[in-house]
């Protein structure tokens, strides 16, 4: 594979991605993602719509205080409106305003979309097109011009879609950018459609006075990323695209997935190798700026694209990566994980008490029985892929290393549920009495739900002997039904995060009581952050000195 032409990035995420469903960024989230998009290399970052509110006005402003290091921040408008004079509208008048050296305009391309969207003549298009771009370059901007609805409109009047493309490049804009708008192109009618586009220019220019093309598209179809490609490879040098795919409807093409490919694949250079290491960081703290969840099965850099559960498969990646890998991980900044469940074999046991710290011998007869107990319990709903911390912990007390750090003796939780017309509210009251160093306390908490007045009365409880749990805190919590049928009576599985700040672990609890389910992940969270603790580990490994002995 020979390295090919530079491919520009362009990043719309802060535009763009701002429009999926359940995504609304402040000004700090916006200067934070345009910021490390930056980091990252990123050439092109598109920072919104000046003038169509308040926050893109104040976010442009602010980057004049905070500028980035390299990338190039674009200001994204349309075309002015129909008869009137560029110099005289306004939208045009609050890009100007927020002086960024590049402009991104678009403009219709669809003739069904002049005719019944702007509701004028195709020649007033053509010269709201001309017009703007004339106008923007006369005031000192460099254009990139996005051809709205390209697609759709070429394949419904292919001449006149052309026209639309060759009077911006007239008027001055830099780029030409073939946009995919509702998203429902197929890759191959792509590759047609911009080789013909291409071949057209080349009928009237020398190959040295060509225009620089870009693709933008929509995942509609669940094609975007595959239609970018299908560009570059017939010429285009410009992606636009999204980080994570965020974007109105089904999204836009994710630049984490379009990175590697391109440049890890087929040999066109992004970014440089160090930032592209960076590449699943930048994801998962995009993902935390806008408040969503990681998809943790995304190609390339989601938590489970380089995770191996089946035995067979554990073995034969220990022994060479590539019999199920199609990359290093490390080369975008993600890892191998070896994940433990019902499918496993020794070799994820192996692998797991080695991340544990954990000296194991796969003679040893107690690997055995830790994988016995490992298939009886997610037999029983258990999942321990997904929850880690309780894994080492049903190692450690098989291998009789475990950290008794309390005894239960009992708890009840009582709840009040207000109904109220428009604020129905529930409180909860737990009480717990457990046992610590042979004494047994009692505690009473509040919270807003039982999980939350479990959870607070038996942190009250221990942390007059281990200080270190009011760091403490759950980050999430989530309840799955495993047998619907059963009705109430249904087994329930509760999974729950907890953090000290610094580090995330998952625990697991089965019961037919939710709030037994509950209790059992709340304690095993703080027991695993008690190991965390310098101090446990120290008990942990005093403990397992005894036993050897």
């Amino acid at each position: 594979m020979t390295d090919r032409g530079k491919i520009w990035l362009y990043d719309t995420t802060l535009r763009d991605g701002s429009q999926r469903e359940g995504i609304s960024l402040s000004l700090e989230d916006k200067l934070r993602i345009a910021h490390q998009l930056d980091e990252i290399g990123v050439p092109f970052i598109e920072g919104g719509w000046p003038g169509a509110n308040p926050k893109d006005v104040q976010f442009f402003w602010k980057l004049k205080e905070e500028p980035l290091k390299q990338a190039e921040v674009t200001a994204f408008c349309s075309t002015r409106r129909p008869h009137k004079a560029a110099p005289e509208d306004k939208m045009l008048q609050a890009i100007l305003a927020a002086g960024t050296h590049w402009v991104t305009i678009f403009g219709k391309s669809w003739d069904l979309h002049v005719s019944e969207g702007l509701k004028t003549s195709l020649e007033e298009n053509l010269a709201m097109i001309a017009d703007t771009i004339k106008y923007l370059r006369s005031q000192g901007r460099r254009v990139i011009y996005d051809a709205e609805h390209w697609f759709d409109g070429y394949k419904a009047n292919p001449d006149y879609a052309l026209k639309t493309l060759k009077t911006a490049w007239a008027a001055g804009a830099e780029w030409l950018v073939f946009c995919d708008t509702n998203g429902g192109t197929l890759p191959h009618e792509i590759s047609q459609i911009v080789a013909e586009v291409i071949q057209a220019f080349s009928r009237e220019n020398s190959q040295d006075f060509l225009p620089q093309l870009g693709i933008h598209t929509h995942n509609d179809g669940g094609t975007a990323v595959a239609n970018a490609i299908a560009s570059v490879r017939e010429g285009v040098t410009m992606v636009q695209g999204t980080i994570n795919g965020y974007g109105e409807r089904c999204g836009n093409a994710n630049l984490c997935t379009l990175i590697p490919n391109l440049q890890l694949k087929l040999g066109y250079p992004c970014i440089s190798e160090r930032q592209l290491t960076q590449l699943t960081r930048t994801s998962r703290l995009i993902s935390e700026i806008v408040n969503l969840a990681p998809d943790d099965h995304a190609p390339f850099i989601g938590r489970s694209a380089f995770a191996h559960k089946g035995g067979i498969h554990v073995s034969a990646v220990e022994r060479n990566p590539l019999t199920y890998e199609h990359i290093q991980p490390e080369l975008i900044g993600n890892q191998r994980r070896i994940v433990i469940s019902d499918q496993s074999g020794l070799s994820n046991v192996l692998h797991y008490s080695a991340k544990f710290g954990i000296h194991l011998d796969k003679r040893d007869p107690i690997c055995g029985e830790i994988l016995t107990k490992l298939k009886s319990l997610e037999n029983q709903g258990y999942q321990f892929e997904a929850a880690e911390a309780s894994f080492e912990l049903l190692m450690r007390s098989t291998l009789g290393q475990r950290l008794k750090a309390f005894q239960l003796k009992g708890f009840q939780v009582h709840c009040d549920i207000l109904q109220g017309v428009d604020n129905p509210s529930s409180n909860a009251l737990a009480t717990i009495k457990v046992e610590v160093d042979g004494k047994d306390l009692l505690e009473v908490a509040e919270g807003n739900g039982p999980v939350s007045a479990l959870d607070l009365a038996l942190r009250k409880a221990l942390v007059k002997f281990y200080p270190e749990i009011a760091n403490f805190y759950l980050s999430d919590y989530k309840v799955r039904i495993l047998d619907g049928t059963a009705g109430t009576a249904a087994k329930t599985r509760v999974l729950v995060e907890s953090s000290n700040g610094e580090e995330r672990w998952s625990t697991i609890g089965v019961s037919s009581n939710i709030l037994a389910a509950s209790y059992q992940a709340v304690v095993e969270g703080i027991e695993y952050g008690l190991l965390l603790q310098s101090s446990a580990k120290t008990q942990i490994i005093a403990s397992r000195v005894d036993n050897l002995s």
